[in-house]
C-alpha cells in the first residue's frame, strides 16, 4: 500500500526534510538534524505536522456511557473543554490504542488516536457500540493538525489570534480559536514534555497555519521538527509510545499508567476484570528507567539480562540530547526493578552495565 500524504507534503520537500514511511504516512523524520531541533524545542519552540493523526467523534446521549465503558479512565470526571488521557483495552487487559478526549459536551466528544491505529480503533469502536445509543464517526481526512511545542509556543501563536492563549489552560482546548483568519480548535497539549499547542483546522486551511507560525517565530527561534525529535523528547518526559511502553502484549499496568486506569470505577470497561487481577495479584514485571554505565547506546529490542539470566528487553532507548546520557526504558522482571539495581544491556552481542533509575528522566 502506497504510503499517505498529509496536507504539508510539499512543505516539507520545500524546507528539505528527509520524508520517510511512518504508519503509511510520508512525514519528516528531520529536517536540519535531531539534535537541534530538539533542542530548539527544550529552549525555543518547535513546529511538528501531526496531520496523520486519527480523529473519531463520539456523540449521542448514550456518549459518556459508552466511552466509559471502552476505556479505562473516568471519562465523567471532565468539563465540557477539558481533556482526558485514556486507553482502550482488550478483554485480557492489552492495550489497544491510548489517546485524548475532548469533551465538548455531556453528549459529544473527540477522541484523538494513534495514526497507526486509526482504523484498528475505529473498527474496535464500532464492534463494541452495543446497544448505546450513539454515532460513532471517523472524521479524520477532514483535519489537519500542527502542534507547536517549547517555552515560547505561546508568545509565537499568539501573534496569530486575537484570543488570550494564557487563559486556555494545561489539558483544556478552545475551539473557536481564529488564526490566520481560520477557524481553529487550540488545545493545550502535546507530546514532548514542554509548554505548548495542538492546532485543529480544516485541511485547505493547514498550509497556511503552518507557515504563518513558522514566520512568526522566526525571530524566537523557532524550528520545522520532525518525527525524529518527536521520539526523544516525549522518551525523555517520561511519555508512553504504543507499540514500545504499552502494546496489546503490554497492559498499562505494566507500562506504568495506572494513573489512567480507574480500577475503582463504578462502571464496568473492556479488560478491567484483567487489569484488576492482575493489580490484586501483582504484576510480574513493569517498564523501568535505565542509564548505561558502560558505553554505547541502547535501542529498541535489546535484550536485558541479570547474572545472565534473561529478564527483559529494552523498551525505548536514546542517548538523550538534554541530559548527553545513554538511558532507556526496559520492561523487565518484577524482582530486578529496584533503584539503583545494576543489569546489563546485550549490545552488539555484548553485556554493557547499566544500572535502574527514576523514568523521570527530565527533572522538570
Amino acid at each position: 500500500m502506497v504510503a499517505k500524504k498529509t496536507p504539508l507534503y510539499d512543505e516539507h520537500v520545500k524546507l528539505g526534510g528527509k520524508v520517510v514511511d511512518y504508519a503509511g504516512w510520508f512525514l519528516p523524520v528531520q529536517y536540519e538534524g535531531l539534535i537541534q531541533e530538539h533542542e530548539a524545542v527544550r529552549n525555543a519552540a518547535g513546529l511538528f505536522d501531526v496531520s496523520h493523526m486519527g480523529e473519531v467523534v463520539v456523540k449521542g446521549e448514550d456518549a459518556l456511557a459508552y466511552l466509559q465503558y471502552l476505556t479505562t479512565n473516568d471519562i465523567a470526571s471532565i468539563e465540557t473543554d477539558q481533556i482526558i488521557y485514556t486507553m482502550m483495552c482488550y478483554p485480557d487487559g492489552g492495550v489497544v490504542d491510548d489517546f485524548l478526549v475532548y469533551k465538548y459536551a455531556d453528549d459529544e466528544y473527540l477522541l484523538v488516536v494513534n495514526a497507526a491505529n486509526t482504523d484498528k480503533d475505529f473498527k474496535w469502536m464500532i464492534d463494541n457500540k452495543k446497544d448505546f445509543n450513539i454515532i460513532i464517526e471517523n472524521i479524520s481526512d477532514q483535519i489537519g493538525e500542527v502542534a507547536i511545542q517549547g517555552p515560547k509556543s505561546e508568545k509565537i501563536l499568539q501573534k496569530l489570534t486575537d484570543t488570550d492563549l494564557s487563559k486556555i489552560k494545561p489539558f483544556h482546548f478552545d475551539r473557536k480559536v481564529n488564526i490566520s483568519g481560520i477557524e481553529c480548535m487550540v488545545s493545550r497539549t502535546g507530546y514532548t514534555g514542554e509548554d505548548g499547542f495542538e492546532v485543529y483546522a480544516p485541511k485547505d486551511g493547514i498550509v497556511k497555519i503552518w507557515n504563518d507560525i513558522l514566520d512568526a517565530g522566526k525571530d524566537e527561534g523557532i524550528k520545522p521538527t520532525g518525527l525524529g525529535c518527536r521520539d526523544t523528547l516525549r522518551f525523555e518526559a517520561t511519555m508512553p509510545l504504543y507499540g514500545n511502553e504499552i502494546s496489546k502484549e503490554i497492559t498499562p499496568l505494566e507500562g506504568g499508567l495506572k494513573f489512567a486506569v480507574k480500577l475503582d470505577k463504578e462502571e464496568d470497561f473492556i479488560g478491567k476484570e484483567a487489569l484488576n487481577k492482575q493489580w490484586d495479584e501483582g504484576l510480574t514485571r513493569k517498564v523501568v528507567g535505565f542509564e548505561l554505565i558502560g558505553r554505547g547506546i541502547p535501542r529498541e529490542g535489546y535484550e536485558v539480562y541479570k547474572d545472565d539470566k534473561k529478564i527483559g528487553h529494552v523498551t525505548t532507548g536514546y542517548m538523550s540530547p538534554t541530559l548527553k546520557k545513554s538511558i532507556g526504558n526496559a520492561l523487565i522482571d518484577i524482582n530486578e526493578t529496584e533503584l539503583g539495581n545494576e543489569i546489563d544491556i546485550m549490545i552488539r552481542n555484548k553485556p554493557v552495565k547499566a544500572k535502574i533509575i527514576s523514568r523521570r528522566f527530565l527533572k522538570k
